[in-house]
């Protein structure tokens, strides 16, 4: 288990690095800002693109691995829903913890950390999470919060779902790997070693730039952010290892990967979605900055055990 800590600590040290320029205000949330710009669209969709070309549609697409991720994703979003609705909250704010529940921060610090600890194979799993989180769990919470406004779900709200995931630099950087890869092309060795650089900025940047980001964080609400952080990082990864385990017979390491990327601290898009929406925002703060200090035991504990078989 120390090995493993040793292993992710480098990882959770860039944040912690990130955390103090932050808190000292020599990178201040302009800078943040426009670094998380940068890994957004250009770093991290050029390590997705490259990823996602150099795979086949069978090592990401897994029907029982989508399954098994998305029953214990629902299981524990209904839960940490239903707790909601017993503390008395209308169904929008419900939503907005359900959704800290399940959505972890797999594009900025599940794709490079997971990587680098499970092997360049657990990169077709991770796309295949991050694919679910993005095109599902996002577009739900939309679908929730405006049928709860409005009454009822408009034509434009899915057309702008739609647009949204169209406008998503990690879905069309997947996508478009994807079909690179399903037309048999092949990168030439210049475009290959571009995104390789490129792509090589994603880890430290981002990393970084989630660091300088909870530098601004508050932490209010403490007891429904610690259980929102209870939820994410350990009813995630236990409800998707049961499911993954006991009922669609996952493959053992494509398993292992899955709880690995479930038992991810709360990702920083929920708190934007929770801003835009005008919803709890300051709680789901609290949550980002809890379940990322917790994770560095937590994350280290769930690998080893997952690496230990």
């Amino acid at each position: 288990m120390l090995a493993i800590f040793l292993k992710t600590l480098p990882f959770f040290a860039l944040i912690g690095l990130g955390w103090a320029a932050g808190r000292l205000r020599f990178f201040p949330q302009e800078a943040t800002a426009w670094l998380t710009r940068f890994v957004f669209y250009f770093a991290l969709s050029a390590m997705l693109f490259r990823f996602a070309a150099r795979l086949e549609v069978s090592e990401i697409f897994d029907p029982a691995f989508a399954a098994a991720y998305l029953g214990g994703s629902l299981l524990v979003y209904l839960t940490v829903t239903l707790v909601a609705f017993l503390r008395g909250l209308p169904a929008a704010e419900a939503a907005v913890e359900a959704q800290c529940a399940v959505i972890g921060n797999t594009g900025f610090l599940g794709v490079p950390m997971l990587v680098a600890l499970l092997g360049a194979a657990a990169a077709g799993p991770i796309l295949l999470v991050l694919s679910i989180d993005l095109i599902v769990f996002s577009s739900l919470i939309t679908l929730i919060v405006t049928g709860a406004r409005e009454g009822r779900i408009r034509f434009g709200t899915l057309r702008l779902l739609a647009l949204g995931l169209l406008k998503n630099p990690m879905v069309v950087s997947m996508a478009a790997g994807l079909g690179f890869s399903l037309a048999g092309l092949r990168l030439p060795a210049p475009a290959d070693e571009f995104l390789t650089i490129l792509g090589a900025a994603a880890t430290p940047g981002a990393l970084f730039a989630i660091g300088a980001s909870l530098a601004t964080r508050s932490a209010e609400r403490l007891s429904v952010a610690a259980w929102l952080s209870f939820a994410k990082l350990v009813l995630h990864p236990l409800a998707v290892a049961g499911a993954a385990l006991y009922l669609f017979d996952v493959a053992p390491y494509a398993a292992g990967v899955m709880i690995a990327a479930a038992s991810l601290p709360v990702a920083g898009n929920v708190y934007i979605l929770a801003q835009h929406f005008g919803i709890a925002p300051q709680r789901v703060s609290a949550s980002i900055l809890i379940s990322t200090v917790a994770s560095i035991v937590t994350v280290s504990v769930v690998v080893g055990w997952i690496t230990a078989g």
